[in-house]
């Protein structure tokens, strides 16, 4: 498994444990009070259009990224403590989707396939 890394922009951040409520105009009115705030993005699920509970905060500077990650991490916002910390890339899932629950893994499938009959 590949090592999850930090970014090298330090002037966003990822916020964690959302409530359902926060949206980005929430979670911008509560991180202006650490610096700029460039852009905001509350993640949701393409579906349903509801927050995944976590967004992004991007700072026009990484020293107003920094105070907010030490001073904003574990406070509450619309009810619930958020977790603040760098974002971290992702980890590659890779194109091979053949574990079990993704439709590979198996040769054939269906019963009657193996050396005795079932």
């Amino acid at each position: 498994m590949p090592a999850i890394r930090e970014y090298q922009m330090k002037n966003k951040l990822f916020v964690g444990g959302l409530a359902w409520a926060t949206t980005e105009a929430s979670l911008r009115s509560a991180a202006q009070a650490y610096g700029d705030v460039e852009d905001v993005k509350v993640i949701t699920d393409r579906d349903t259009g509801r927050s995944k509970g976590f967004g992004f905060v991007t700072f026009a500077t990484d020293e107003a990224a920094a105070k907010c990650k030490s001073e904003m991490d574990g406070q509450v916002i619309d009810g619930r403590p958020v977790k603040v910390d760098y974002p971290r890339e992702r980890e590659d899932r890779g194109g091979d989707r053949g574990g079990f629950g993704h439709g590979g893994g198996r040769s054939g499938g269906g019963f009657g396939r193996g050396p005795r009959g079932y």
